[in-house]
């Protein structure tokens, strides 16, 4: 396993506002690129909520040059250091300045209770991040687009339907969580199954209150035991082992709330989504398991600037750190066709 440091940090200084510093040691899950700079970042939500980030900049931006951005977030329960940190580094090496950030209340974003989410907070995280973005020197403020992974692909659809200034939005192995939440997967859950869902979760609210902790979620099993779906045992892959594990990451070292799946149950993120007029591009694995978010999520999209890119033989994890299968230069010509 590589081995996880911590930062030491060799600066601090204001920028717009909020706090940047230079990081001397590495403490992601893949190896740095010499073609781009990187700095940790902190920025405020419209909550209150301080989020950090990873600012990757390419090298040789001269001072008075504006670059395109993109803010990128994911997969569901990972951290920067993992996915979204190697999308953000790879697209950072293609000319774009990118923003790879911790939602709230996880990794080392700020927010309590721990481990929670929340379709409305976690949709405001990415209008945030376009909120740093628009005020960095270095940054074209109409030239910024977001870019989300696994369940942060769907909160990057829904805030690119309320968010105006997002100018283009790309999915990579998306899922709906509101919509794996309430009706399980491939909408298996009926009424009755919902309704005992409820009342599991609004029982475990009032025993939190009593006990004041919160509960945990289960979460990916410590060893597999051969019987999991595959889709577990991807999963289990890239969290549990050297190739994706990140001590901060939820899905490798930690549980999420139990009651954290209420907000998530009694909403569908995507209700708006036929409204977004900007360009997107909604990217899946051939075998993966939740291809269908993506095929169901591209049907509803309206206008003629929408694509949906389905990657020969690749499952869902595959999209989160197989540069192989990824299509780094897909999405590079997408954001530069777009972020023009």
């Amino acid at each position: 396993m590589k081995k996880l440091t911590t930062f030491i940090l060799s600066a601090v200084f204001l920028i717009g506002g909020s706090v940047m510093v230079t990081a001397k040691k590495w403490d992601k899950t893949f190896e740095k690129s010499n073609d781009v700079i990187s700095k940790r970042v902190n920025f405020t939500n419209r909550f209150g909520i301080v989020l950090a980030g990873d600012l990757y900049i390419p090298k040789g931006v001269k001072k008075g040059q504006r670059l395109p951005a993109i803010a990128i977030s994911g997969p569901f329960g990972a951290v920067k250091e993992q996915a979204s940190g190697l999308y953000a580094q790879t697209l950072a090496q293609k000319g774009f300045i990118t923003l790879a950030f911790d939602p709230s209340y996880t990794g080392e974003s700020k927010g309590k209770p721990r481990n929670i989410a929340s379709p409305d907070i976690n949709t405001e995280d990415f209008s945030a991040a376009i909120d740093f973005l628009s005020n960095q020197a270095n940054v074209d403020p109409n030239k910024i687009g977001v870019l989300g992974i696994c369940g942060f692909g769907g909160f990057a659809l829904n805030a690119a339907a309320i968010d105006t200034r997002i100018k283009a939005t790309v999915t990579s192995t998306m899922y709906d969580m509101t919509r794996v939440s309430a009706k399980g997967y491939f909408d298996t859950m009926d009424a009755k199954a919902r309704l005992a869902l409820k009342k599991t979760l609004n029982d475990q609210r009032t025993q939190d209150f009593k006990n004041g902790t919160y509960a945990k979620a289960e979460g990916l099993p410590q060893k597999l035991t051969d019987n999991e779906p595959q889709f577990v045992k991807d999963y289990w892959d890239y969290y549990k082992t050297p190739r994706g594990f990140h001590k901060r990451s939820i899905n490798s070292n930690g549980n999420w709330n139990t009651t954290s799946s209420l907000s998530l149950i009694n909403l569908p993120i995507l209700a708006y989504s036929s409204e977004i007029e900007t360009p997107v591009l909604l990217i899946h694995g051939e075998k993966a398991h939740s291809k269908y978010f993506s095929e169901d999520a591209f049907n509803k999209l309206t206008g003629t600037n929408k694509k949906l890119l389905i990657v020969p033989g690749a499952n869902h994890v595959d999209l989160y750190d197989n540069s192989d299968k990824i299509p780094f230069d897909e999405i590079e010509h997408f954001y530069k066709e777009y972020l023009k």
